[in-house]
């Protein structure tokens, strides 16, 4: 079983958390689900869902203040983390160290452990700083999946555009979404 911790932060894109955790446990995996207070607004402004509808979701949830939660530890083993989506007051932290909060040490220790970490910025556009942090976060092992529109395999509906999305994601983890149609593949 994997091991995945998810991360949703307060930028806009509520609903791409909540389909990435259905996702995730679709795929059988063990998710350690943190919340930002910046996403509980969110998602009360964006959805007609509850912070309680995602955490019923969660193997383990974890406030994000908790920094003695074992995912702030590196002895605490997962398969990685996605940050979904990911705001820039967070890659910013991420960028620099600056471990405030459970979601920037989690994001931390998958960095110093090599393990993967998957951010999906919301912005936009993208400011020059926000960029130079995308870049220091590339350099230092962390994937950078902006979740952009894609026009090449017939998705034409929001839900199409969040599967394709969430199916790459996953593809960082060796996991398959269903929904998921790569390149070459017939969308009919």
């Amino acid at each position: 079983m994997r091991r995945i911790t998810l991360a949703i932060t307060g930028a806009s894109g509520a609903l791409l958390g909540y389909r990435m955790l259905l996702a995730l446990k679709a795929q059988a995996c063990e998710v350690h689900l943190i919340l930002s207070e910046g996403a509980k607004t969110t998602i009360a402004c964006e959805t007609d869902l509850t912070p309680a509808d995602f955490e019923a979701l969660a193997d383990r949830v974890w406030d994000e203040t908790d920094l003695a939660a074992p995912i702030s530890s590196g002895s605490f083993v997962t398969d990685g983390m996605i940050i979904a989506p990911c705001s820039m007051k967070t890659l910013a932290a991420i960028a620099v160290g600056y471990d405030e909060n459970l979601i920037v040490r989690a994001a931390d220790v998958c960095l110093k452990e090599k393990r993967r970490l998957v951010l999906l910025p919301r912005e936009m556009p993208f400011g020059r700083s926000h960029l130079r942090n995308m870049l220091t976060l590339s350099e230092d092992g962390a994937v950078i999946l902006p979740p952009v529109l894609t026009f090449y395999n017939g998705a034409d509906s929001v839900e199409k555009q969040l599967d394709h999305i969430i199916g790459k994601t996953l593809l960082h983890f060796g996991l398959a979404h269903g929904a998921f149609r790569p390149w070459g593949e017939d969308p009919s």
